[in-house]
């Protein structure tokens, strides 16, 4: 391989720096309930348990969307007979993680991209092949696996025109880390390009793992108890909210429940620490709101009922038949409409600010399965118009099932794409 660029080598010689300030950074960190720190010597490539015998994937998702859509992936993976190693750097896809995975599967915190730290790491486990989800390039990792011969391969990759113009700038640094993965295989055709464009050399487009992954789980007998307590109230969910936006959904219900009696606004912060400012935010507007954490219903009385609980949007997604998807009233970006989508059980209502999933909310767009709107004012429009309409969202969630099915199948072609290295180790296999 050619020698590495200057910024690469920049970067290389800063993190080894990094090394001895890292356990005061993580400390700190944990200190703000970012990290878990019974966990932390995870964080400098100190594991937790031994390396299983036999051959070994590693496959790294960077939060919980990623690590979800690796899923499939990883089920796949353990019945082809390999152990499978998933690390993830939050402590919500941690915690998530650990209910989800399946017997030959576990999770560790990704190292901090430390060189010594990545050493370490991969000294323990010796991967024989590792996944990186989407975007994940960490150039230490990269670069030590590369160095131990460890075969990369870059799943559900994306690359955003925005990501791609920002990249440019840095062309032979994402050029030489590009070029150490054996195949990128992208979301979509455009996303595809982009990579080849960058400098990566071998690039497949075999469609976004997301619309393989399983429905969201719920157990029957909260769906049974949340329907019950909401009984026939109109309701609508805003998940997945950035600040900024809160604020907009407390102004649409106040703009429409004069026109729907006992409206109920369910808001799932996208950080469930957020909830008490919600909550006094939704008290500011007059408005009465109850937290899921604090074991409270949603009665008659409340307005807003802030679901600020880990893993139930799968609740509130089958008892709520409208979902406005968070991060798209804000320039965050957008969160994952395929999850709403694939439980067809709600229309699906969005902003403008949609660059994470262009392609996908592009999709449900046109299949009629999503609103666009540009703002609190549409926002309320919408809403209001479907709360009015059901026949428009059983059409709308008819469509988004249909989208989803249709656009679905990149597990097997991804599958398919690593074949070649995944029999040469049922060959090593004894």
């Amino acid at each position: 391989m050619t020698a590495l660029p200057l910024g690469l080598r920049a970067y290389r010689a800063a993190t080894a720096l990094l090394g001895p300030a890292a356990p005061a950074f993580l400390e700190a960190r944990a200190r703000k309930g970012k990290e878990d720190r019974a966990r932390i010597g995870e964080r400098m490539g100190r594991a937790s348990r031994p390396r299983p015998p036999g051959p070994l994937a590693w496959l790294h998702g960077a939060s919980v969307g990623e690590s979800l859509s690796l899923l499939p992936l990883v089920e796949r993976l353990v019945k082809r007979g390999l152990n499978v190693l998933l690390t993830t750097g939050t402590l919500a896809s941690a915690e998530l993680m650990q209910r989800r995975l399946p017997p030959g599967a576990f999770h560790q915190f990704v190292p901090l991209d430390v060189p010594a730290f990545v050493r370490r790491f991969l000294g323990h486990w010796r991967p024989d092949i590792v996944l990186v989800c989407e975007s994940e390039l960490w150039p230490n990792v990269i670069l030590e696996a590369e160095r131990r011969g460890v075969p990369l391969f870059l799943v559900n990759a994306r690359m955003s025109e925005r990501s791609f113009r920002r990249w440019l700038r840095a062309a032979p640094v994402i050029g030489a880390l590009l070029s150490r993965f054996a195949m990128c295989l992208a979301q979509s055709d455009a996303d595809a390009d982009r990579l080849l464009r960058l400098g990566a050399p071998r690039v497949g487009s075999v469609g976004n793992l997301k619309f393989d992954m399983p429905p969201l789980p719920a157990d029957p007998l909260k769906v049974s108890a949340m329907s019950g307590t909401i009984a026939s109230r109109p309701v609508w969910i805003a998940a997945s909210t950035h600040p900024g936006e809160d604020e907009l959904v407390t102004a649409v219900h106040r703009t429409l429940a004069p026109h729907y009696p006992g409206l109920l606004t369910i808001i799932a912060p996208r950080h469930v620490q957020r909830a008490g400012e919600i909550a006094e935010l939704a008290k500011e507007e007059g408005l009465r709101a109850a937290l899921r954490s604090r074991g409270e219903e949603p009665g008659p009385g409340v307005d807003v009922y802030i679901a600020d609980t880990m893993g139930e949007l799968g609740l509130f997604f089958r008892v709520a038949p409208i979902v406005f998807m968070g991060g798209t009233l804000t320039p965050v970006g957008g969160h994952n409409p395929i999850e709403p989508g694939k439980l067809g059980v709600a229309a699906i209502v969005h902003g403008p600010h949609v660059h994470n999933f262009v392609d996908v909310f592009a999709a449900f767009d046109r299949d009629g399965a999503a609103l666009a709107v540009a703002d609190a004012q549409g926002l309320a429009e919408a809403v209001g118009r479907l709360l009015s309409d059901g026949a428009r969202i059983r059409a709308m969630t008819r469509a988004a099932t249909h989208t989803c099915d249709k656009l679905g199948g990149a597990v097997e072609r991804t599958m398919q794409a690593l074949e070649p290295l995944l029999a040469s180790l049922d060959a090593r296999t004894p």
